[in-house]
């Protein structure tokens, strides 16, 4: 009786957040390019970021907005980075701060992109989410807040840990891009 129990508990929850995913507001095909429209979006400012809720549904599209400022979750499956294996940076699409190296993403099978270990400590802010019957940990943009997704212990080594993360609400940029910037504007060499 008890296995009949929770077996019904985790099948109405399983459909509940289900529900959740698929309930949200559609993203038009041709979305504008936020970050040419988006004044604070910045790869090397590391400086916080605190728009009004109007100022964001301005710079991010319908989708990011909904994923980013009311904590939404893109459909599983539907991320062009759950399977990419491309080797660079992924940055906040809201502001650009550095989130994740690819070398720390894995394919895990939840429908997310998924990576065990952050760029920086100061790159994820941690909430407590007892939403939907569940306690779960939420991760945020340590720069504008922005909701990325959410963190649990089943990852692999070094850290056991698997960021679950909204592709919709990621940017990325190849490392042979950044490379090529750099040969472009090298530094200033110091005092020769």
């Amino acid at each position: 009786m008890r296995i009949k129990i929770n077996w019904y508990i985790t099948t109405f929850i399983t459909i509940f957040m289900w529900y959740g995913c698929y309930s949200q507001p559609s993203a038009k095909k041709n979305n504008m390019d936020t970050v040419k429209n988006n004044p604070v979006f910045s790869k090397t400012d590391t400086a916080t970021v605190a728009l009004p809720e109007d100022e964001w549904k301005k710079v991010l599209t319908p989708e990011q907005y909904y994923v980013a400022r009311q904590k939404g979750t893109e459909r599983p499956g539907t991320s062009k980075y759950e399977y990419s294996k491309e080797i660079g940076t992924y940055y906040c699409a809201a502001c650009g701060n550095g989130l994740f190296k690819s070398d720390t993403k894995f394919e895990s099978g939840c429908g997310w992109p998924s990576f065990y270990e952050p760029i920086s400590k100061a790159a994820i802010i941690y909430t407590p989410d007892n939403t939907h019957g569940m306690q779960r940990t939420e991760v945020q943009c340590g720069r504008c807040k922005a909701h990325l997704g959410h963190v649990f212990e089943d990852g692999p080594p070094p850290t056991g840990l698997r960021y679950c993360i909204n592709g919709v609400i990621l940017d990325f940029e190849k490392a042979k891009d950044v490379e090529k910037k750099y040969k472009a504007n090298p530094p200033a060499s110091g005092g020769e």
